[in-house]
């Protein structure tokens, strides 16, 4: 995951400062603008083009929330609460939903997998939806949003007959349709490291284990508000009609199905490091049983010779011409007596 985000820079500021908190990920800030009817569209890349819009549904992006007052002229045309905006700025902050009245606010998380590093990142979206109008803020441009504008462009489906409350929709399901993506990608690197597992368990293993659990984490706290923030999205008859609910349904519905597959890739994770564990905890049993049955096969060459080493003048065999290679004959006796028994129970293979 990234870097933590820094709220110590807010300390002691009143409520609704604007200060951007976390990381930079853009130069400068971008605006695109999308009007549009049942008939037309038309595209803007400047906030003044709003004073001459003349079509009744308008979709303006901001890519970049490090310029405090390119947002905060955006909060003065559509009327935002200033702590909207400060909650815009802050990308820490987790999935919720905001009724300010004539608008909704609503907050959400885009991911992205990197198979090759195995690591995970996400970025915070902001939608407000009011009356004729969405607002969205990322932080960088991803390209996620750019199925919804083709289709908007190409006409494609209901989205232009619907209204906006169906373009928020759509993006709303633009986003809990990544976490499917991402998952399936976490997925299958939880069966690979599950076949790594199978044929030995290393210290790469396990590290690749944390990680993953790590990554799980993290979409975790961000899918299991989404579903409470859906959840009330569906209920909503103010900016979303009748016509839209059904399909902000379907929407939950996925989000439940994304929490299930995430809940049985961590039940994988969990169960495979209980194995990497017991594979562990086996090697080493084996490995002190082993050295448990060398110590005794040469146990009682140890005792044999310890007893001809006392220093007593008189002792059986201590004149004898042969009892040397006798007792080196006892001591390899009873020495392949022990190895033939602990063969046979297999505990030397």
């Amino acid at each position: 995951m990234g870097r933590r985000k820094q709220r110590s820079i807010k300390s002691g500021m009143p409520p609704g400062s604007l200060v951007h908190v976390g990381e930079r990920k853009l130069d400068r800030a971008a605006v695109s603008i999308i009007e549009y009817g049942p008939d037309e569209l038309r595209e803007h890349a400047t906030l003044d083009a709003l004073d001459h819009a003349s079509l009744p549904l308008r979709w303006i992006n901001v890519h970049g929330l490090h310029e405090a007052e390119l947002l905060a002229g955006i909060g003065r045309r559509f009327n935002l609460h200033p702590l909207v905006l400060e909650d815009i700025l802050n990308t820490d902050q987790r999935p919720k939903v905001d009724d300010y009245g004539s608008y909704l606010y609503i907050v959400a998380r885009f991911f992205h997998y990197d198979p090759g590093t195995m690591s995970s990142s996400s970025e915070q979206v902001s939608l407000v939806v009011g009356d004729g109008f969405v607002l969205t803020f990322q932080e960088r441009p991803t390209g996620s949003f750019d199925p919804v504008r083709e289709r908007l462009r190409q006409d494609r489906g209901r989205i232009r007959q619907l209204g906006i409350d169906y373009l928020a929709h759509a993006l709303l399901d633009i986003m809990v349709d990544r976490y499917f993506a991402v998952l399936e990608q976490i997925g299958e690197r939880t069966e690979q490291v599950e076949d790594q597992l199978m044929q030995a368990a290393t210290p790469d293993v396990l590290q690749t284990l944390h990680q993953l659990k790590r990554e799980t984490l993290a979409l975790r706290r961000a899918v299991w508000p989404l579903r409470e923030v859906i959840n009330t999205v569906t209920r909503d008859t103010r900016f979303f009609r009748p016509e839209t609910l059904p399909y902000l349904r379907d929407v939950y519905d996925h989000t439940v199905h994304v929490i299930e597959s995430l809940e049985a890739i961590r039940d994988v994770l969990a169960g495979m490091l209980d194995i990497y564990l017991s594979s562990i905890s086996n090697r080493v049993n084996q490995e002190v049983r082993v050295l448990t049955v060398i110590a005794l096969i040469f146990m009682p060459a140890t005792l044999i010779s310890g007893v001809f080493g006392m220093n007593f003048r008189s002792m059986p065999l201590l004149d004898a011409p042969y009892g040397f290679l006798l007792a080196l004959g006892m001591m390899a006796a009873i020495a392949t007596t022990f190895a033939v028994v602990f063969w046979r129970r297999r505990w030397l293979r």
